[in-house]
């Protein structure tokens, strides 16, 4: 009886085995099919967008809610322009970018000297405010309500036939950083371009009028570049802002010669190499005898260690917990501070005809274990560039490269390969792994290196002294008890010039995070120029903070003299 039921089993299992193979295969075809759809329409929006007026986004309904502007219905998949806030769905792009205008860069003004409101319908900014009624605008669930470009003014439907045709736009909060239009349409006009036209001009602006320009690695640290630039072109005249990855920052300082000598400042955002990268191009611009129009420099941190930023008051990493009007704001009341630059002289021994190499050093030079670190971290990632994205990650990879030399000590005896020199006079080395040598406070993500935990009086570090600090430390071990304030590193001491020779072998060195093997050499550190930078004093909100970190703060934070800008 069991073998003649077994063939109608079978039979019955068929099914089964059908609609199983279904469930399976079904939703996986459909997620290919979704895939290749997406990634040609994507090629498709990339090849539209860079031929556009406009600075198209592509937005679609599980981003923030959007309303077409020009056919009023709920965007389910279109683009935002970066500049004026347009928006339009897919179908409705090409007529919205041949119909209406985007941002002017350079327009004239009108008789009276004043620009006039530039408004766009629909898709407000939460919780903005009519400046007619003074109530909420944007709280209806449709395509309602004005805004203008450049002052950032709302209005009701209703209320903006209380805005006068020829009221004049003060450009809003942030006039005193915005480009104007008209500015730069007439100094288009000039005949003669000399600095003593651009301050005539700029008087129109208003008396503390200084200009930022915006210019943002999109590659560094947590891939915030694009979101930042477009929320600054938002805000800002869209000349202001550059996308360093599109440009170099020695075109884009361009734009300082023709603004104001002295006047305009210069936000990066990006890691302390973006910084070192634009300070560099500063440089070049002295060199052509450009210095009237030398801008002052201030970071937004986007990269891994941000040691720079972080002695210079702006935190040790940006992820959007501040809105860009606050850095903005931020920038507006920093402190002008000079902050010294130092030249790398790497001579490699036995190669003569090989050209010296010359680096510029912002914060620190190393040899030793952090540059063993430095450099694993910068070969993979220039293998795999996609997996370093995010700023866990890369701290999490340098993580393991240190636990991997704790155990290995590539660098051990370093004492017996090199010698130290500071301002001449040869200092005797203990047994030692690595030589870091500092022109700034912090190291290593926000480590004081020099100060250490404060157990032993020491002069404190200066940004513009002309004066380096010289520690070592015993291996990665100790650099991470360092990094966790259960250790100090060996003070060697301070000197206006340092010299080291490394007599045998190969070791990793980096200056300000670029890492390479280096051979027998001798590197010299020399004094090269000093660069103007932007200081930010953050406020203490807590009472008990105050109280409790004022000891700490008068050793900890060094006192930068303020400077005329």
């Amino acid at each position: 009886m069991d073998a003649e039921r077994q063939p109608g089993r079978g039979g019955q299992d068929w099914p089964l085995l059908l609609w199983t193979s279904l469930a399976v295969l079904v939703p996986v075809v459909l997620t290919l099919w979704c895939s290749v759809r997406r990634s040609r329409r994507r090629v498709y929006m990339k090849d539209f967008i860079r031929k556009c007026k406009h600075g198209w986004r592509c937005t679609d309904l599980f981003s923030k809610p959007t309303y077409c502007c020009l056919c009023s219905q709920h965007i389910l998949q279109g683009a935002c322009c970066d500049c004026c806030g347009l928006c339009a769905d897919e179908l409705c792009l090409r007529r919205a970018d041949r119909t209406m205008p985007c941002k002017e860069i350079m327009a004239p003004a009108r008789a009276d000297g004043t620009p006039a409101h530039r408004w766009v319908r629909g898709n407000v900014p939460l919780c903005s405010c009519c400046r007619v009624c003074k109530q909420q605008c944007g709280t209806q669930p449709r395509l309602c309500d004005y805004r203008c470009v450049w002052c950032q003014a709302t209005v009701h439907d209703e209320c903006k036939g209380g805005v006068a045709d020829g009221e004049c736009c003060d450009l809003g909060e942030f006039r005193s950083v915005i480009i104007p239009p008209h500015y730069l349409h007439q100094v288009n006009k000039l005949r003669r371009r000399l600095p003593d036209d651009y301050t005539k001009l700029s008087a129109a602006c208003g008396s503390g009028w200084t200009p930022v320009l915006v210019l943002a690695n999109t590659r560094s640290g947590n891939n915030m570049g694009e979101a930042l630039l477009g929320e600054f072109r938002t805000l800002l005249n869209p000349v202001q802002v550059f996308d360093l990855t599109q440009l170099p920052p020695s075109k884009a300082l361009q734009l300082c010669t023709l603004l104001p000598p002295g006047s305009v400042r210069v936000l990066v955002c990006g890691g302390d190499g973006t910084v070192g990268w634009v300070l560099d191009a500063i440089d070049n611009m002295r060199l052509k005898g450009q210095d009237q129009f030398i801008p002052r420099v201030t970071i937004l941190p986007l990269g891994t260690g941000n040691d720079l930023s972080n002695s210079l008051g702006w935190g040790a990493g940006y992820a959007g917990e501040i809105p860009v009007e606050q850095v903005l704001r931020n920038i507006m009341e920093a402190e002008v501070v000079k902050m010294d630059r130092w030249k790398v002289h790497v001579a490699s021994k036995g190669h003569f005809l090989r050209k010296p190499k010359v680096l510029s050093m912002n914060n620190y030079f190393s040899v030793g274990p952090d540059a063993l670190m430095a450099l694993n971290f910068h070969t993979h990632r220039e293998k795999t560039p996609s997996f370093f994205s995010s700023r866990i990650i890369n701290k999490a990879v340098y993580f393991l490269y240190g636990t991997k030399d704790c155990l290995v000590q590539e660098c051990k005896d370093l004492d017996k390969r090199i010698e130290l020199e500071l301002d001449g006079e040869k200092v005797a080395l203990p047994s030692l792994e690595g030589i870091i040598v500092c022109n700034i406070g912090y190291w290593g993500g926000g480590c004081r290196l020099w100060e250490g935990m404060g157990d032993e009086p020491c002069p404190p570090t200066q940004l513009d002294d002309g004066l380096l600090e010289v520690v070592g430390v015993f291996g990665s071990f100790h650099c991470a008890q360092i990094q966790v304030k259960l250790a100090n590193p060996v003070r060697l001491g301070q000197a206006h010039t340092v010299r080291l020779v490394l007599k045998s072998s190969r070791m990793p060195m980096q200056v300000d995070g670029e890492p390479w093997a280096q051979g027998p050499c001798t590197i010299t550190i020399t004094h090269k120029t000093q660069a103007l930078m932007l200081y930010h004093s953050a406020e203490q909100t807590d009472d008990d903070d105050d109280d409790s970190s004022a000891s700490e703060a008068e050793d900890a934070v060094p006192v930068f003299p303020s400077i005329e800008s």
